[in-house]
């Protein structure tokens, strides 16, 4: 008779919003979907709150007291590679691609639906993530093909860990999520669609241009020039692949 799936503790979300309705609102809606949300309202507190509990998903404003929401996301980063989703009333690009650019792995304009955020944290939840110790894991890959390997750059799909010519890459889970498709098949040439669908989830709204700021920060701690790329080359008028152009 085979043994009973372990079971894992609901997944922790932080939840940082000065509205505190609006966040009460959030936390009740991710309760009932079987998270386990926590409530802070000020940047200082946000920080504190991620170093502490660890969340899996933090749902983050980016107007804040103490602390704006990019500060906050920029000391995150700093400790923690858990999802950043960013919340914003504005909707001029520049405030998205700021948030994204400190390191925010997706974001939501206000006014939004509670449903549609939860769907969005069900969503980067849903992705990849390492076995956990005393587990089977459950990743695509064989034994042989866990690891891929882009001239000096070694992939390990199990392990999440990025090294190049023998160095830590630090990666956010999103980062590492983009580059583990190109990777998986190397000689395809992926457009932004394609690779939301893979990384996000097919039902994804919004600006698809965010594939090219997570590109551009991949390149960044790769040391890459985006003319002359050693491992993600731009495919005019497609997307992105792996690979020397």
């Amino acid at each position: 008779m085979s043994s009973p799936a372990p079971e894992f503790p609901p997944a922790r979300v932080l939840v940082v919003d000065d509205e505190r309705s609006l966040a009460t609102l959030v936390g009740t809606y991710l309760t009932q979907a079987g998270f386990a949300p926590s409530l802070v309202h000020s940047g200082p507190e946000a920080v504190a709150a991620a170093r502490e509990q660890a969340p899996d998903v933090v749902v983050l404003d980016l107007g804040l007291p103490g602390l704006d929401g990019v500060e906050v996301c920029r000391q995150v980063r700093t400790f923690s590679d858990c999802y950043i989703l960013m919340l914003t009333a504005r909707t001029h690009e520049t405030d998205k691609l700021i948030g994204l650019s400190v390191g925010a792995d997706d974001y939501i304009t206000k006014p939004f639906s509670p449903r549609e955020l939860v769907a969005r944290v069900q969503a980067v939840l849903r992705r990849p993530r390492p076995a956990r110790p005393g587990t089977a894991s459950t990743s695509a890959f064989t034994d042989k093909d866990t690891v891929s390997v882009v001239g000096a750059l070694r992939i390990d799909h199990e392990s999440r860990e990025v090294t190049l010519d023998g160095a830590p890459v630090a990666l956010t889970r999103t980062e590492f999520d983009i580059l583990a498709v190109l990777s998986e098949r190397p000689n395809l040439a992926w457009s932004r669609r394609q690779l939301i669908d893979e990384v996000w989830d097919a039902a994804w709204v919004g600006d698809e241009h965010i594939v090219d700021v997570h590109i551009a920060h991949l390149r960044r701690k790769f040391g890459d020039d985006s003319t002359d790329p050693r491992f993600i080359t731009t495919v005019r008028g497609v997307g992105y692949r792996m690979g020397r152009g």
